[in-house]
C-alpha cells in the first residue's frame, strides 16, 4: 500500500509556535495592530490545511497583494527559524515509530499545503526523511492538495486502488475524494468529529491506530 500523509494536525500540532511566529511576522511588516488582537494558536488550528495566501485573505483582511506577498515572506522566514530552533518534540504520540513501521511494507508520502521547505524541516525535526518516498506542497507548485496528491501519484507511478490519504479536516477528505484516493480521517487532529457529516469511512483516535488499520487492510 501506498500512504500520503497531511502535516500540521496529523503528524503534528506546531500551532502554539507558528502563532508566535505569525506575531513575529505581522508586526515585522506593520500589520500587528490590524487584528486588534494577537494571532493563537486556535485561530490557527481552524486555519491550518488551507493555502498560506487563504490564510492571511482570512486572517488580515482588505490587504493589498504588495503587502500580503511582504507578510507571506516573513512568516516563512518566522516559522522556519521558530520550528527550526525548537527543541521541543511537537509530533504525536509515536509518529515516527508508527511510520518506521507501516515503512517496511509500505510507501510512505507527504503532501501539504504549506509553503515551499517547510516538509524537509519536518522529515528532519522528526527523524523520518528515510522514509517518505516523495513529497509535494503547495508552496512549490501553487497546486492546490488534490492536484498535487495527483501529481505525486503520477510522478511515482502509485496505483489509486492501493493509495490513501490520512489527514484531520474537511479539506483533506475533499482532496483526497477528488484524487480519487480513499481516505483515513485523524479525528484526533484539527478537525471536528467527522470530516463530513454522515462521514462512515476510516478513522484512527491516535496516530499508533494506523498501523492495526492499515494492516487489516492489507490483508482484506
Amino acid at each position: 500500500m501506498n500512504y500520503i500523509f497531511d502535516i500540521d494536525g496529523t503528524l503534528w500540532d506546531t500551532t502554539g509556535i507558528v502563532a508566535e511566529a505569525w506575531n513575529d511576522a505581522t508586526a515585522d511588516v506593520g500589520l500587528g495592530d490590524v487584528l486588534g488582537r494577537f494571532v493563537t494558536a486556535d485561530m490557527l488550528k481552524k486555519e491550518f490545511g488551507k493555502p498560506m495566501d487563504v490564510i492571511i485573505d482570512d486572517l488580515y483582511p482588505g490587504q493589498d497583494d504588495e503587502k500580503k506577498s511582504e507578510l507571506m515572506v516573513s512568516i516563512k522566514q518566522r516559522e522556519q527559524e521558530r520550528v527550526g530552533g525548537c527543541a521541543e518534540d511537537l509530533s504525536y504520540p509515536e509518529v515516527a515509530v508508527t511510520l518506521r513501521k507501516l515503512s517496511e511494507e509500505n510507501r510512505l508520502y507527504i503532501v501539504s499545503n504549506c509553503q515551499d521547505g517547510y516538509i524537509p524541516l519536518v522529515m528532519a525535526k522528526l527523524g523520518i526523511e528515510d522514509l517518505i518516498s516523495d513529497y509535494e506542497s503547495f508552496g512549490a507548485t501553487g497546486l492546490l492538495k488534490a492536484d498535487n496528491i495527483r501529481l505525486v501519484i503520477s510522478r511515482n507511478g502509485l496505483n489509486d486502488e492501493e493509495t490513501c490519504y490520512i489527514g484531520d479536516t474537511r479539506g483533506d477528505y475533499e482532496s483526497a475524494t477528488e484524487a480519487g484516493i480513499t481516505f483515513i480521517y485523524a479525528a484526533y487532529g484539527f478537525g471536528d468529529d467527522k470530516p463530513v457529516p454522515g462521514y462512515n469511512g476510516l478513522t484512527v483516535s491516535s496516530f499508533p491506530e494506523l498501523s492495526e488499520i492499515c494492516l487489516e487492510k492489507e490483508n482484506r
